[in-house]
């Protein structure tokens, strides 16, 4: 699961001394910290790819749009139950080498032979057996990624200092946007990328090994040392449990959020895991299973080329309109919420486009998909700055402010939306051919980003706080 780029974590008393004791050690400059950050580029390839090729590529294998459509509810459920853990082990690592680093190559290391086995299946077994070692090799590389990925934001936290917090966060955009960007030219490589699959993981990690190798060159880690508290130690589950037992206890609005955070994330899903489908299939009506040079298959190749092409769009409209967001948040007045609810809107909008009105229009459909970004660049920034601002607020007030632990719970409500418009999309296709199943989902989409444009109006900038800490 792509992470939200958008991260702000109370400090203990404890880190905030540690900040202040660290006050005085030298500045990294910026290109170091862009140095340190050219990760997220390369994990963003990755993710980009899989997405929308994951699902062919099963099909590719032999499998039904059934099964390849389940498949993918391996991103969501491994995103919300690895990542804490990982970075609850990531932050009380005693490793000499540092916290971050070890994990973070140990992570490329177990992406590229889970790479290799799914991928290259075809390689290790007969073409009809291959599907029983890549399907469950793709779970497996799913956890590895997010192993790989959880330390990354930390690591350049560790080195960034208060000032640079800000500019780093647009250059984590900005390497978003390109990986995205990278993902979608790959696509173009070979007519038919499910075709090569092994040569296309091999170069996506052959990025995050550079990528991670230049982190890892750059960087500079000092053991971390535990205190006496420290040592007390519970379950590596703990992280887990606790993120399950704040669901308990928040104010009302925090759920109106996180309900519009899973209703938006149904959209943006079907939209990142499915568009492509949705262009060869529906709007260009290929076949990749039809034989080469065939009608069919020529639509199925433009179709994805459109789509690749589309995604190319998408990416400059990421980084523009992300940028241009996070700079309003900073320097006007504009409640949130008017800004949020016209851009889920919009996402509503180009959903029921793509089940209505697109058809078989090719440049309709490319438009659509460009702008299917707007509700995706908004919800990376606007929920945490809502989040950010009402626990500020309750700082100035004298009360207790929970700011991490309610994003870890938006970075929760992401899953869910993923694995709802998954599991609807499968169930659909047990009766209805792609084409249909993909036009029910959309139309499911629609309703979800409208009913979370009208979640967001309510969404206010006053102070919220956990009814556990008045």
């Amino acid at each position: 699961m792509p992470q939200a780029h958008v991260i702000d974590v109370a400090e203990s008393p404890k880190e905030e001394a540690a900040k202040d004791q660290g006050s005085q050690r030298e500045e990294w400059p910026l290109w170091k910290l862009c140095l340190l950050a050219l990760p997220q580029l390369g994990v963003q390839v990755m993710w980009g790819f899989l997405g929308p090729n994951s699902a062919p590529y099963m099909k590719h294998l032999g499998a039904t749009n059934t099964l390849a459509t389940l498949n993918n509810t391996a991103g969501p459920v491994v995103g919300f139950i690895i990542g804490p853990l990982v970075g609850a082990w990531s932050d009380r690592s005693t490793s000499r080498w540092g916290r971050r680093r070890p994990i973070i190559i140990g992570g490329l290391i177990s992406t590229v032979v889970a790479g290799f086995f799914w991928a290259g299946s075809t390689l290790l077994l007969p073409r009809d057996s291959a599907i029983w070692l890549s399907g469950p090799m793709f779970w497996v590389l799913d956890v590895t990624i997010n192993v790989l990925q959880t330390p990354f934001r930390a690591l350049v936290s560790d080195c960034a200092s208060e000032k640079q917090q800000l500019p780093m966060q647009v250059v984590f955009v900005t390497m978003m946007a390109l990986g995205n960007f990278l993902a979608y030219c790959l696509m173009k490589v070979y007519e038919d990328p499910t075709a090569h699959m092994f040569e296309l993981m091999m170069i996506i990690c052959g990025i995050n090994a550079a990528c991670i190798g230049i982190q890892t060159l750059v960087a500079k880690e000092t053991p971390y040392v535990p205190s006496s508290h420290d040592v007390q130690r519970g379950s590596c589950c703990d992280p887990v449990k606790s993120s399950l037992g704040t669901f308990k206890g928040q104010p009302k609005t925090f759920y109106v959020l996180m309900a519009v955070q899973c209703l938006i994330w149904f959209e943006i899903n079907s939209w990142n895991a499915y568009g492509q489908q949705w262009f060869t299939s529906s709007v260009y009506e290929g076949d990749q299973s039809a034989p080469d040079k065939s009608a069919a298959h020529v639509h199925f190749i433009e179709g994805k080329d459109a789509f690749a092409t589309a995604g190319q769009l998408r990416s400059g409209v990421q980084l523009v309109l992300s940028l241009a967001i996070m700079a309003m948040l900073l320097k006007t007045t504009v409640p949130h919420r008017f800004l949020f609810a016209p851009c889920l809107y919009v996402g509503s909008v180009v959903s029921f486009l793509a089940s209505f009105a697109v058809r078989h229009s090719g440049g309709f459909a490319m438009a659509c998909m460009v702008i299917s970004m707007v509700p995706e660049a908004a919800t990376f920034a606007i929920p945490y700055g809502l989040v950010a601002a009402w626990n500020k607020k309750a700082e100035e007030e004298g009360r207790q402010a929970s700011t991490a632990m309610q994003m870890a719970l938006l970075n929760c409500c992401i899953t869910v939306g993923q694995q709802a418009s998954t599991l609807l999309l499968a169930m659909v296709e047990i009766g209805l051919e792609l084409g249909p199943s993909l036009a029910i989902m959309f139309i499911v989409a629609g309703v979800a980003a409208a009913l979370a444009g009208t979640g967001a109006l309510f969404l206010k900038d006053g102070a919220v706080v956990s009814k556990a800490t008045e």
